[in-house]
């Protein structure tokens, strides 16, 4: 990569997500995928406008711990399963130049969390409830998504993002945020 190009990516809805993680983000995961919330989106710089990039996301395991909510905060609960190898999620506009990039906000809208094998790929993780996530996002300058694993990758990853998985959201706190700022759970809402 040209010392001179230098890729930034910033994360979309910071003060959301900063919300979300003092009250210790939880993410529903479901045996045929759902979506997170707050979504993932992010702005880019520092591109060459004129040269092609990939993007993709992936989502990779905090530590090795299984966890528990007790007492109103996350705990250790124990050893957690062995970690599963994730495979990325390759943007659906890549590739792309890197002033297309730029231009708007990045959206990972689509890529949903599952805890069934036999529903992973296309945009699905595959994660163990009550284990800690981070999203990660990956830019690679490449033309060709055959040779990206051959390409130099730049990583970035918001500590705001990282969050617990559950099947049932165990802090009353992350329901309500959830309610609130979610356009999806208007059901919920009480008039």
């Amino acid at each position: 990569m040209s010392p001179r190009y230098r890729p930034q990516v910033h994360l979309h809805d910071v003060q959301l997500w900063d919300s979300f993680s003092a009250a210790q983000t939880e993410m529903i995961v479901t045996k045929t995928g759902r979506r997170m919330f707050p979504g993932y989106r992010v702005k880019m710089s520092g591109m060459d406008p004129n040269a092609q990039y990939c993007v993709l996301m992936d989502i990779s395991s905090v530590d090795k711990n299984r966890y528990k909510f007790q007492h109103g905060k996350w705990v250790i609960a124990g050893r957690g399963e062995p970690h599963i190898p994730q495979r990325f999620y390759l943007h659906p506009n890549s590739p792309c130049t890197g002033q297309q990039w730029m231009k708007d906000i990045v959206s990972f809208h689509k890529v949903k969390l599952t805890n069934s094998c036999g529903n992973c790929g296309d945009g699905k993780f595959l994660v163990h409830s009550m284990h800690r996530y981070q999203p990660r996002v990956h830019i690679v300058r490449t033309d060709d998504v055959n040779t990206l694993h051959l390409q130099p990758m730049s990583t970035f990853a918001f500590p705001q993002t990282f969050f617990t998985t559950v099947t049932a959201y165990q802090n009353g706190k992350i329901a309500k945020l959830k309610i609130s700022n979610n356009p999806y759970a208007r059901g919920f809402r009480e008039d």
